[in-house]
């Protein structure tokens, strides 16, 4: 398990699932906002990637996101579009609703910040966020991350076009925290 100051990254487990589905993927409006694809119903038994323990795919790395204090399920992150070549990724997180709010997100991109530089070797980590998203946008500047433009009206959301922030992070200017 990856550890930060109040979470823990750790690969999925079976028991993961049905909560990540019932509180993160069937909530369609924040479904809608943190996936790019248009939400659509999966059936419990649909063979769908985000809902694997063992999803093995060399470009995206998901993690069930723990509290350390407890053990408690908290949501789940991801690196994605790993490029080995260019040595860069992204990051994504995704909370359930009773973890929101707590400062657990700041701590989550942290540790994917780590893993990404530290255990993957990569030089360049970028998270791409709807611009009312003040929650991931305070958690990736708390972690060094600096607003590299707008993409302006480029996410289609539940009927309208929104705009998103690009935000990037090179290792030379990545802060560590101490763990």
């Amino acid at each position: 398990m990856l550890r930060g100051e109040t979470v823990g990254l750790r690969a999925r487990h079976e028991e993961d699932i049905p909560v990540l589905r019932a509180e993160l993927y069937n909530d369609v409006v924040n479904s809608s906002r943190a996936d790019s694809r248009p939400w659509r119903p999966v059936s419990p038994t649909a063979e769908d990637p985000r809902f694997t323990v063992d999803h093995q795919d060399d470009e995206t790395v998901r993690f069930s996101v723990v509290e350390l204090a407890g053990g408690t399920l908290l949501g789940g992150a991801t690196l994605w579009g790993v490029d080995s070549h260019n040595r860069g990724a992204h990051i994504g997180l995704n909370l359930l609703p009773s973890a929101r709010g707590k400062g657990y997100g700041t701590d989550v991109v942290a540790v994917l910040c780590r893993y990404g530089f530290v255990v993957r070797g990569l030089r360049r980590l970028q998270i791409e966020t709807l611009a009312d998203n003040a929650a991931m946008l305070r958690a990736a500047e708390r972690n060094g991350f600096v607003r590299e433009g707008v993409l302006r009206s480029s996410a289609w959301v539940l009927g309208e076009f929104v705009d998103e922030v690009l935000l990037g992070l090179l290792v030379e200017e990545w802060q560590p925290t101490s763990k």
